[in-house]
């Protein structure tokens, strides 16, 4: 069975959602009631490994609370979006590329806001993990203005991965932290580059610190220990822009 629950299509039943897989619509999770076992579960779990579909095991009383029919202890949450792949889409964006990467941000809002931003400014794609990070679902749309249906948006298992190509083609990476030693506006963004902003809470990851080419700060004058991720992205997606068209 399909429908549309709180502005999010699910599918549920266990034939649905394999017809769903087979049918090549874009999951972004499946959720799976606790302590359950068929055949036709271990072909849905095979399938879903060999696409990297995210999965999550929850008690049924959950899935109760999502569905209006019979469920059989499996729910798929449809993507609002086709993703894309940074590997393919990488080779498309030019010498001056700008890719925004969102770390675990987990709030539908400030990824909404973001993507808005991104739009307005230029870049060419928005990257994501698969897990642990806000679904790119209507409310995230909304939110966007419909930037997100204009940005391509890729979704990734790694995001080590992703720099990493990224360098390859000539990327400079750039994490936006309260923790780097470089004034935002001395950061060259006349070449292609890639932006990394982080979660509301911690910031850029460690290992995704490590691997950027620079680390950009934002002056503060005031007691509050950092800004809001997406007034951040805002102010250095303008500087990439302002210096891409000149100051002035």
């Amino acid at each position: 069975m399909a429908e549309t629950k709180n502005k999010q299509q699910i599918v549920y039943g266990l034939r649905p959602v394999l017809e769903a897989l087979a049918s090549g619509a874009q999951i972004e999770r499946v959720l799976m009631q606790k302590g359950m076992n068929s055949s036709l579960l271990g072909e849905l779990r095979s399938q879903m490994r060999e696409r990297e579909i995210p999965s999550q095991y929850v008690p049924v009383e959950k899935l109760n609370r999502i569905t209006s029919g019979n469920h059989q202890g499996v729910v798929a949450m449809i993507a609002a979006v086709r993703y894309r792949s940074f590997m393919e889409l990488v080779e498309t964006l030019g010498e001056r590329g700008l890719v925004v990467v969102l770390d675990h941000i987990t709030d539908v809002r400030n990824m909404g806001g973001i993507a808005r931003t991104a739009e307005c400014t230029g870049a060419g794609a928005l990257v994501v993990p698969d897990r642990g990070s806000a679904a790119v679902s209507e409310d995230a749309i909304r939110a966007s203005s419909g930037a997100l249906l204009r940005v391509p948006v890729c979704r990734e298992q790694n995001l080590k991965t992703v720099i990493n190509l990224a360098k390859q083609y000539g990327y400079q990476v750039v994490a936006a932290t309260e923790k780097g030693n470089v004034h935002y506006r001395e950061v060259d963004f006349s070449g292609p580059t890639l932006l990394i902003l982080g979660n509301e809470e911690t910031g850029v990851s460690p290992e995704l610190l490590r691997m950027s080419d620079v680390r950009a700060r934002l002056p503060m004058v005031g007691e509050v220990a950092s800004l809001n991720v997406g007034v951040a992205a805002g102010v250095m997606l303008y500087e990439v822009l302002e210096q891409r068209l000149g100051r002035g």
